[in-house]
């Protein structure tokens, strides 16, 4: 188990986990972040699934693995063909999604570059 960063990450209730050498973020699923003017934490309300993957930056990481049926479940219905066919798409209109996070545009820069 990794130490955990109170200070940063308490708001989301997440915790990171490391399997066999590998990082492992486990949180609750959300469906709402509220911002306020002066603040880059935001108010959470937990939420289903699909309101969890509908948040996301891009559909191929809104992909959930379900831990009892060991299964990869794709919410946004297009997460799976997107991360096979290496494309960038966002599970709500670009406008959106960018307008809700603008780092998401550096984001999809950085890994546009990288997955060429």
């Amino acid at each position: 188990v990794i130490a955990a960063n109170p200070a940063q990450s308490k708001h989301l209730e997440t915790a990171t986990l490391k399997v066999h050498g590998i990082d492992v973020d486990i949180a609750n699923l959300r469906a709402q972040e509220i911002y306020q003017e002066d603040s880059r934490i935001p108010t959470v309300r937990f939420g289903t699934p699909l309101e969890d993957s509908e948040r996301r930056d891009f559909t191929a990481n809104a992909l959930f693995f379900n831990l009892h049926t060991k299964c990869v479940e794709d919410w946004t219905q297009k997460g799976m063909s997107d991360l096979f066919h290496g494309r960038l798409v966002t599970p709500l209109e670009p406008v959106q999604t960018f307008h809700d996070d603008p780092l998401r545009v550096l984001r999809a820069i950085r890994f546009g570059v990288r997955y060429q």
